[in-house]
């Protein structure tokens, strides 16, 4: 009786672990969070790529499903934003660039933004690796560079990052809600 006892114990036991193994593995599902991660790239005509990963937050609220007010309200004018959500944002070029008139060697960075209404500034972080927020710093800045802001004609509810790329240059496109901020950049020859 009691090896009966003793092997139900364990096979009890077993199936808990299991089940919390499993939706614990079941939570790091990043496609599954409110924001979702995104990736855009823009290539260059001689094969040399930039790549940036975000998170991709919704204008309606997550729980509530109500609509937000997003620049001027979840963010901020004229204080340093993430640019998406969860993770930090990372800016990845295999290639030396210049954005916006300032020179950025090829590497890994993470980028933020400082939105206002009529103008915003892409800041270029040497620090990479962290969570989306706390801002590190003007200390890690690499780079400061303004962007151009304009009005889209139809709202965007998931923010999105997205490149053009006209003849030899990658121009970045910021768009949520009905604002798109922009940057032009060419790789360094």
């Amino acid at each position: 009786m009691q090896k009966r006892t003793t092997l139900f114990t364990l096979i009890l036991l077993s199936t808990i672990i299991l089940t919390f193994t499993t939706i614990g593995l079941g939570q790091d599902d990043k496609s599954k969070r409110p924001s979702p991660p995104a990736q855009a790239q823009c290539q260059f005509s001689d094969g040399k790529t930039i790549k940036t990963d975000y998170s991709s937050p919704r204008t309606h609220d997550p729980k509530t499903h109500q609509p937000r007010k997003i620049f001027g309200g979840v963010v901020p004018y004229g204080q340093v934003w993430r640019t998406g959500a969860n993770e930090a944002t990372t800016l990845v070029a295999d290639t030396n660039l210049t954005v916006g008139g300032k020179d950025v060697p090829a590497g890994s960075y993470t980028i933020f933004t400082v939105p206002d209404q009529d103008k915003w500034v892409l800041v270029i972080s040497k620090k990479t690796g962290e969570w989306g927020t706390p801002y590190p710093g003007e200390g890690d800045d690499f780079a400061r560079v303004d962007m151009k802001v304009s009005q889209l004609q139809s709202p965007v509810e998931n923010f999105t990052i997205s490149y053009d790329q006209t003849g030899g240059n990658c121009t970045m496109n910021l768009d949520w809600e009905k604002t798109r901020a922009s940057v032009e950049l060419a790789e360094k020859k």
